[in-house]
């Protein structure tokens, strides 16, 4: 990207909230939850004559923040806001300063160190690491998480030390892409029904419009918002009349993206490759001669390592998918979006899930499937389900929706009181969330639970196992479980059995506000402990690099060392510990990057090794 710095009038930023209009600070906005009060407070400031208040009622939920966009990006290497905060009973929570760079730079709440019980003003502080070329928005302000009330006054910016009104602004260069707005308000696309022909028809567009974004250079280099050109030629492709209308549409598309110069052969040994790009499909879909022709001449261009839509990070070389519009207002989009919306996640899977050979099907088959289903999805719900069931296919278990507030409303927010685990094709009572209620509830630890509001478990485990992506059986298993008895109801009515005995009851269900259904997923504490004299015990989610020569002290005169990795680790020990555990320095693993200018193609990185020469390395077993 191109930048340069320019001479503009200086706008005041309203930092102390002093610039009011019809008693609102001028520039800023609130998001997060309802149920919080927000208002300037003239009696509660810390400089001249406003604070922002941020205050809590009885229907208060999760956090709520004030936010403030800075007019212009600058340059420097790190960006800190500084500003005074009073708090009073602030519970459940915290009050603090927040950041974000966008997109996806940088981002800071004070999350852990933030601002509990009554305090008065004192000066808070944070700092994001910068990236000017990346950043296209810069957002600030004050929040509170939970209950109480804070106030926020007197904030200041300042890169590298240097005030704001010190520094001249960067200009970002804007792109092609950027300057297309003419499907804002939705892809003005209606499609009602497909017969067989077009659901083809549009595989072949998915495909397409999937390999070009990523393949042609004068996408790469941002000429063209890719979103929108789909919404331009896919009526033309849903009315052709026959093959050959749709593959002279699809030549003429490619013909008028531009020229472009031819690339160099790839030099690259097999040992290098992990997974090829799966662009047979070019040569072996029976399009015509000049597509065909095209599309080749595509995938042979020279592209260089940047891209307007993707870039690989560079210290692990997993994918960013840059300049891709959230279109967070659609909660239920057209069926141009929908389209988009499939189209976009399979090529992204397509070309840089490094896993794709792992999928057990025919990935192309897969987009053929959902098209019917993301154009036939006649609500949000529905939608959201389509995606949730098309997440699935891939098999990973990180891959998921969250936050969606149809598939909440769906599923329901309430839980009944009692942990299930499907052992043996059974719903078996495992614990409670609550001790307490749990014992009210009448159900043991042992029961198995075999119908929940009449119907059978089984019938249910069926019915919903495809809502839970997982990259396998057990762990779809788990994450139903806890689902069986969720609802939007205030009970649930199920059958059990106990020692071979049928038995009935109605179970009263909570909000996850009052029970915590994921408390096993939280870290623990202990990061470190003796079993017995002879066994001692790591829990990766919890111990701390620092803490590995602490306690190895400990560890060194046992007979096993037991680490428990069923968790996130909270650090990144491998080093530190490997020097303790190995008599030299070992291989242990390989990874392997995607590629911006052969997208879909997966190589090998050089093998990493750990530990050291250490002839008093650990002698148990481990």
């Amino acid at each position: 990207m191109t930048y340069c710095q320019i001479e503009k009038p200086l706008t005041p930023l309203n930092l102390n909230f002093e610039i009011v209009e019809k008693g609102s600070p001028v520039g800023w906005e609130s998001f997060g939850s309802s149920g919080y009060v927000l208002a300037l407070d003239s009696s509660h400031a810390q400089n001249r004559q406003y604070s922002a208040y941020i205050g809590s009622t009885a229907e208060s939920e999760n956090f709520k923040a004030w936010a403030y966009t800075l007019p212009d990006n600058y340059d420097g290497k790190e960006i800190t806001l500084s500003g005074y905060i009073k708090t009073e009973d602030v519970t459940e929570g915290y009050a603090g300063l927040w950041m974000r760079i966008d997109p996806s730079v940088a981002f800071d709440n004070m999350n852990g160190k933030g601002v509990t019980g009554t305090t008065d003003w004192t000066q808070y502080a944070i700092t994001l690491t910068m990236d000017p070329e990346k950043t296209q928005k810069i957002v600030f302000g004050g929040l509170l998480v939970g209950k109480g009330k804070m106030w926020l006054d007197n904030l200041n910016i300042t890169v590298d030390g240097k005030d704001l009104k010190d520094l001249k602004p960067l200009q970002r260069k804007i792109f092609p892409a950027e300057k297309d707005r003419e499907f804002d308000e939705g892809s003005k696309i209606t499609i009602t029904s497909v017969d067989e022909s077009q659901v083809k028809n549009l595989k072949t567009l998915g495909l397409i419009w999937g390999f070009l974004k990523y393949y042609h250079p004068n996408i790469a280099s941002g000429q063209y918002n890719w979103d929108y050109e789909l919404f331009r030629v896919l009526p033309r492709v849903l009315k052709a009349g026959s093959q050959a209308s749709r593959d002279d549409i699809l030549v003429k598309w490619i013909e008028d993206l531009g020229t472009f110069p031819r690339g160099k052969e790839t030099d690259l040994t097999a040992e290098d490759v992990k997974l090829k790009p799966d662009l047979e499909w070019i040569e072996n879909s029976g399009f015509s001669d000049e597509l065909t022709a095209q599309l080749l001449k595509v995938k042979n261009a020279g592209r260089s390592k940047e891209h307007y839509y993707i870039e690989l990070h560079e210290s692990v070389g997993n994918p960013s998918f840059k300049n891709e519009k959230p279109y967070a207002s659609m909660n239920y989009p057209d069926a141009g979006f929908r389209l988009l919306s499939l189209f976009g996640y399979w090529n992204k899977i397509q070309y840089y899930f490094p896993y794709r050979n792992l999928i057990e099907e025919d990935w192309k088959d897969v987009l053929q499937e959902f098209i019917p289903k993301f154009i036939n999805a006649k609500d949000d719900t529905e939608y959201a389900l389509a995606s949730l069931e098309l997440i699935g296919r891939i098999h990973d278990t990180h891959a998921n929706v969250y936050g969606n507030k149809a598939l909440n409303s769906y599923f329901g927010s309430r839980y009944a009181i009692a942990e299930l685990a499907i052992v043996e094709d059974k719903a078996v009572v495992t614990g409670f969330y609550n001790k307490t209620l749990g014992k009210e509830s009448g159900l043991e630890v042992g029961d198995i639970v075999s119908t929940i509001n009449n119907r059978p478990v089984e019938e249910m485990v069926k019915d919903r196992l495809y809502h839970y992506p997982a990259s396998n059986y057990p762990t779809q298993l788990r994450d139903l479980a806890t689902g069986l008895l969720r609802t939007s109801d205030s009970t649930i009515s199920v059958e059990y059995i106990r020692n071979g005995k049928a038995l009935q009851t109605t179970l009263k269900t909570f909000s996850s506000k009052n029970i915590n259904v994921y408390y096993k997923f939280q870290a623990t504490d202990t990061c470190f402990k003796k079993i017995n004299e002879d066994i001692a015990y790591i829990n990766n989610g919890s111990v701390k690099t620092k803490d590995i020569p602490k306690i190895w002290n400990d560890i060194k005169g046992t007979k096993g060392l037991i680490i428990d990795l069923r968790n996130y680790p909270a650090d990144f020990p491998i080093y530190e510990l490997s020097n303790y555990l190995m008599p030299e320095s070992t291989p242990f693993v390989k990874f392997t990057n995607g590629s911006i200018e052969n997208p879909g193609l997966f190589t090998y990185t050089k093998i990493l090794e750990a530990g050291k020469e250490n002839k008093n390395y650990y002698q148990g077993k481990v």
